[in-house]
């Protein structure tokens, strides 16, 4: 066991309680921050800052998290804004076992204002308390980024969630390969020290594309340089045919003539397409070289940087030639998604809206109310919306790193769309287009196999058309397939197994089936309405 068990999050998360029945579970003594300050203090939080000011507050506080963090075989309790300090990040990390609680910002408002104690607290003394919170986690992104493993605490009771982080020690928190997470706002000028601090000082072998290349690369190699990282440059062409083994050839050609080494790190700056290409050769060259992720889109930020699945086409389907191959690190930067093409904005929601629906309806609630500020890249929500979505992806692939369990419920909607998609030769329809035709194709499965209510097969549509992405392929393709070659593509999904095919279907929002006994003619004619003009 680490020396000490340290929990930090956002107020409101539950710290304080967890850390005590942490405490009492583990038989460790326990001490909590807020409540030593208070001690020195000798007045409420909320008093120091409107008497003392935040200065001072700062200053106490960062004496009471060098005292403790001093302890051993202790279970920790830190403010809110505590980590965001430097100086307490660096002892944090030192020795310990960081754990971050987290929950949506509507429930943290919830507690806040549940507490008869925190009415004054400066967050909620003001005009737009929900949008205060949402605008401070934004900004704590990074710094809560420390931790060594994520708990939700959304809907759960502390038992629950203290038997969750003890099960981290006995079992392990995941894969012992999972990737480190950043995830905030105009963050990628520190993308350098992001990379030093986790330990990867060789040069840096930065995988773009044209159009990326364009708006990104002289900020990104600016930041390695000033790091002082090497970086050079494989600038790709854009669009899917570039996840090719061809390209993959190129490619090693132009690592092998730059001697690029084993202690040399690719860093794929792009979306899905640069991610899967320059994962896939990160993993195959010299038998496997540190790989990063620096997602430019929605959907790879969401998705596809997360996982560690990484893949080239072949002609006859999606995805078919790959290896799981984790990122070091991915460092998402929410404010590079605002330079691309509406289209392309859309098409990067697909993957929250599929996420929200399998694992959290208050997130659909909130993606539902706020469809138009996500659209237009609004700063704080983007990134707290980005992030909810991000982390359940992560705690779905800890549980199941090779997809051989519970990861099959990510691919909702991908039977059809990854069909689809190789009907098309990749051509016509952005991937997220092709996800949210998709679920709309194995919603109307599901309510003609009656597993899913017409109400929530309809909700699910409209929050889909609500961001502008289609739920049918005719009439927004100008050339569908025909429906042979998308049946024919359905039999080469890589979740068939002994020729069946196993689809995933949502029972209501936030619960899934797998079924593999669907019938033939059913989908045919689902597929039939699908493309239908």
């Amino acid at each position: 066991m680490p020396d000490n068990i340290i929990l930090i999050g956002f107020s409101g998360t539950g710290k304080s309680i967890v850390g005590r029945d942490l405490a009492r579970r583990l038989g460790r003594p326990y001490a909590d921050s807020d409540d030593e300050l208070v001690g020195y203090f000798g007045k409420s939080i909320a008093r120091v800052f409107a008497e003392d000011g935040e200065v001072a507050f700062r200053a106490a506080e960062r004496r009471i998290v060098a005292e403790l963090c001093g302890r051993m075989g202790w279970v920790l309790s830190l403010g809110g804004g505590a980590v965001v300090d430097p100086t307490n990040r660096a002892r944090v990390i030192d020795l310990n076992r960081v754990i971050r609680l987290e929950a949506s910002p509507e429930t943290i408002l919830d507690r806040l204002r549940g507490d008869p104690g925190t009415e004054v607290r400066p967050m909620l003394a003001v005009a737009d308390p929900l949008a205060r919170i949402r605008h401070l986690r934004a900004s704590r992104a990074e710094a809560y980024a420390i931790a060594h493993v994520v708990v939700d605490t959304e809907r759960k009771t502390p038992l629950e969630v203290v038997n969750e982080i003890v099960q981290h020690f006995t079992e392990g928190s995941g894969s012992s390969q999972m990737s480190k997470l950043i995830i905030g706002y105009g963050i990628l000028p520190r993308l350098g020290a992001a990379l030093v601090n986790a330990g990867l000082t060789g040069r840096a072998f930065v995988f773009t594309d044209e159009v990326v290349a364009r708006h990104h690369l002289d900020a990104t190699r600016h930041s390695l340089d000033a790091a002082g990282l090497t970086s050079d440059a494989c600038i790709l062409p854009s669009g899917e045919p570039t996840k090719s083994l061809a390209q993959a050839f190129q490619s090693y050609d132009w690592l092998i003539d730059r001697q690029a080494e084993r202690t040399d790190v690719i860093l794929a700056l792009g979306g899905g397409v640069v991610g899967d290409l320059a994962g896939f050769v990160a993993a195959t060259y010299l038998r496997g070289i540190p790989f990063v992720q620096v997602p430019t889109t929605l959907l790879a930020q969401i998705d596809s940087s997360i996982g560690g699945k990484a893949a080239v086409n072949h002609p006859r389907g999606k995805n078919l030639v790959g290896a799981f191959y984790p990122a070091r690190l991915v460092f998402s930067d929410v404010a590079l998604v605002a330079t691309l093409p509406r289209r392309e904005i859309v098409n990067g929601w697909t993957e929250a809206i599929k996420h929200a629906l399998l694992f959290d309806p208050g997130l659909l609630a909130t993606m539902e109310q706020h469809a138009d500020a996500l659209v237009a890249v609004e700063p704080s929500l983007t990134a707290e919306v980005v992030e909810r979505a991000a982390q359940h992806k992560v705690r779905i692939v800890a549980e199941d790193e090779r997809e051989s369990g519970p990861r099959i419920v990510l691919n909702y909607g991908h039977t059809i769309a990854h069909a689809l998609e190789t009907a098309t030769a990749y051509e016509g329809v952005l991937h997220g287009e092709a996800v949210a035709i998709g679920m709309a194709g194995a919603a109307e499965i599901a309510v003609q196999l009656g597993v899913l209510d017409q109400a929530t097969a309809e909700r699910q549509n409209a929050i889909l058309r609500r961001f502008g992405l289609p739920t049918r392929a005719g009439g927004f393709l100008s050339a569908p397939p025909s429906t042979d070659a998308v049946v024919a593509g359905i039999r080469l999904d890589k979740k068939v197994r002994a020729s069946r095919v196993r689809w995933v279907f949502l029972e209501a929002v936030g619960r899934t089936r797998v079924e593999a006994d669907v019938p033939a003619d059913l989908v045919r004619q689902v597929i039939d309405n699908l493309l239908a003009q």
